[in-house]
């Protein structure tokens, strides 16, 4: 028998699939495809409708006869969609630096052995990931740090995730000892080791981890709503303002009352709030199955 026959051989254990099956395959494929695609179709085709299309089918366009993009334009227009972006990009951004660079090196000090109180530590850690607070305590704190209507209650209370921090210092500990050996030989210290060590071989933990954090920050709404007045809120609790209570903010440019919010504005908000993230994902989902596997297998 040639290698070619052998390989094209089926184990023992499995069936040669059926067409029916085969067919019923595709077909449940195709029916998740279409779930997940045509509601967000739905979204985008009536953020760009006009307001009596929408009005005349329902509520909902599947695809607009005449597209336009003034819904968009009225609310990146510097109003309060446009701030709220900048408060939610700012916070992104920052968050995310500020929530790896805290991450990776309190990580990488756990990851080395005989560290002084390394155990308790992570064991402390630990603890707070299985009794978090409640959000009680956690206000009252917030509000003692005089941190009340401050972009900084956004970061600090979740500067550090755990679980995060376990992917990464599982991820350090599976680095060759040898590598840390001759960094140390040569006369390096732990900042030189971490940076030019650890850090470029931990790229795929490190996109895993820091989308981790760019997406929490950017999808936190929960925390604005009770730290921040409503002209600070970021882009997620003014979009939650907009689809639930079907209504706008009072301007802070102008001062004047409540904004109406047609449906054609509310697609197009969530739309402008969904698309970052879409546009982020597929350059860093290569890294996912290696750096969260890699850091939770050897944790």
């Amino acid at each position: 028998m040639s290698a070619r026959t052998r390989t094209s051989v089926r184990p023992g254990w499995m069936e040669r699939p059926k067409p029916l099956t085969q067919a019923a395959k595709a077909l449940a494929l195709v029916a998740v495809v279409l779930l997940v695609c045509v509601p967000f179709l739905v979204i985008v085709s009536t953020s760009l409708a006009s307001t009596d299309e929408v009005v005349d089918n329902g509520g909902w366009v599947l695809w607009p006869t005449e597209p336009s993009l003034d819904a968009y334009r009225d609310i990146l227009d510097g109003g309060i969609v446009t701030h709220a972006l900048g408060v939610s990009a700012g916070v992104t951004i920052v968050g995310t630096l500020l929530s790896l660079a805290c991450t990776v090196t309190l990580a990488y000090a756990l990851s080395r052995p005989g560290v002084f109180g390394g155990k308790p530590v992570l064991l402390l850690i630990l603890f707070t990931f299985l009794f978090p607070p409640g959000m009680i305590p956690s206000f009252l704190l917030v509000k003692e740090l005089g941190l009340l209507d401050s972009y900084a209650s956004l970061v600090l209370p979740v500067l550090v995730n755990v679980f995060n921090l376990v992917v990464l210092r599982g991820f350090f500990q599976g680095i060759p000892e040898e590598l840390y050996e001759a960094a140390r030989l040569d006369g390096a210290g732990d900042w030189r080791v971490l940076f030019s060590v650890v850090l470029p071989l931990s790229k795929a933990a490190l996109a895993v981890v820091g989308l981790f954090y760019a997406v929490s920050y950017w999808n936190s709404w929960f925390y604005a709503s009770l730290y921040l007045e409503s002209d600070h809120w970021p882009l997620q609790q003014v979009l939650r303002t907009y689809v639930v209570a079907g209504s706008g903010l009072t301007d802070a440019t102008t001062g004047e009352g409540t904004i109406t919010a047609p449906q054609t504005v509310q697609m197009a908000v969530l739309v402008i709030a969904t698309v970052p993230i879409l546009l982020v994902y597929p350059f860093l989902q290569k890294y996912f199955t290696k750096g969260v596997l890699t850091g939770a297998i050897k944790s």
